[in-house]
């Protein structure tokens, strides 16, 4: 894709420039670099908060069609806001996996009706949504699915549970991938249905992380009701939805993605320079490796949205979540012995020491590194499949 500016480009960035600046004052400079890997409890509600004034300013789902109330803006336009975001340490935000992953998905498999419910209060960030994917059996393998739901008349009924659900506590509604059809198994007869949280059949769980705090939650689903016309696509269907939604979560939202890392990049430079750090020269050209690495993700980024060719998901996935990883123990080798130790009782830990341990979990989470290099041996370079049970 051509990665040049335009004129009308760069009026669009001197106008986001210039709003963040004019907007991130008073008690909204407070929340500059809040939030984040291993931080999304951080200030939740007054995140929240800067979320829906960016709503009220027409600064949210900028890339949706303006039929579906976004902006239409070119793909060079949403990069642009991503980057001026991050270099105006804006804090972050909340309403990702309504924004980024179901909204879309939404104007894409979604009916008219699902669309006029869902989308005007994803855009207003007046309903919060978390996402129903992974289970105890069935991380990594998706397919493994064992969740159950079957119509009852006009509601479909659910039971069983998921699990490390980011955000369930706040969520307002759910999106959950079903077994739908009795005695199917794998890919087939699962069905993607929208469920309210806010009702007596639905259990949320806090997860304590050893990063402290519970972002991650398990999902009990006891007799747990929707609407029947509540199943995006048809029922049985729903694989084909729930792969079209992590392509979403692969797309336009890692550059959203990228804002933090960069801001956790940006920090880990300025504590090498406080301490001095930077002038040791292995750990100065890790900081330049690091660098490099940032911007390779960002260009593959923008190669994959621009059609990058089999495999360029989990080529995606397997560059961000190394690098985010070599993030982690570079701010522990800079942060020298400090970093060794709580910094307070019980166990009070620093930002350096949070993005360290949040980030073990990053080659695991949306696909760990053993399956994205399956999916690369197997589907583009043709080589044989795992045998079963390997």
């Amino acid at each position: 894709m051509d990665l040049s500016h335009s004129a009308e480009d760069e009026q669009f960035r001197a106008e986001v420039r210039a709003w963040l600046g004019d907007n991130l004052v008073g008690d909204f400079a407070e929340l500059k670099g809040l939030g984040g890997s291993g931080k999304d409890l951080e200030a939740h509600d007054e995140r929240l908060e800067w979320d829906r004034h960016l709503a009220r300013h027409g600064w949210t789902c900028i890339g949706w069609p303006t039929e579906h109330g976004g902006r239409g803006l070119s793909l060079m336009q949403q990069v642009i806001f991503h980057e001026e975001y991050a270099r105006a340490n804006a804090p972050a935000r909340v309403n990702h996996l309504g924004e980024e992953l179901l909204g879309p998905t939404l104007i894409a498999f979604g009916t008219p009706e699902q669309q006029q419910r869902f989308l005007p209060k994803i855009r207003a960030v007046e309903e919060l949504w978390c996402q129903g994917y992974s289970e105890p059996g069935a991380g990594s393998d998706l397919a493994a699915v064992s969740t159950r739901a079957r119509l009852d008349g006009d509601d479909w009924v659910i039971d069983g549970q998921k699990v490390w659900t980011s955000l369930a506590q706040f969520a307002d509604w759910i999106f959950v991938l079903a077994r739908t059809e009795p005695g199917s198994s794998r890919h087939h007869g699962l069905s993607f249905l929208l469920v309210p949280t806010q009702q007596d059949g639905v259990e949320i769980r806090g997860i304590e992380q050893l990063t402290s705090g519970a972002e991650f939650n398990e999902v009990f689903f006891t007799g747990a009701s929707t609407s029947a016309d509540l199943v995006v696509g048809e029922p049985g269907k729903g694989w084909g939805v729930a792969m079209g939604l992590l392509g979403f979560e692969r797309g336009v939202s890692t550059l959203g993605q990228q804002v933090g890392f960069a801001r956790e990049f940006a920090g880990v430079v300025e504590m090498a320079t406080a301490n001095g750090a930077i002038d040791d020269p292995i750990l100065r050209d890790r900081l330049a490796q690091a660098k490099v690495g940032l911007e390779t993700m960002r260009l593959n980024a923008l190669r994959t949205l621009s059609g990058g060719g089999p495999g360029a998901e989990s080529i995606a996935k397997l560059v961000w979540g190394n690098w985010h990883r070599r993030l982690g123990e570079l701010a522990m080798e800079i942060a020298g012995r400090d970093s060794l130790s709580a910094q307070g009782a019980p166990y009070d830990l620093d930002q350096w020491q949070r993005l360290f341990l949040f980030t073990r979990a990053d080659t695991i989470y949306g696909g760990s590194d053993e399956v994205q290099r399956n999916i690369l041996s197997e589907r583009v370079l043709g080589l044989p499949r795992e045998p079963k049970g390997a």
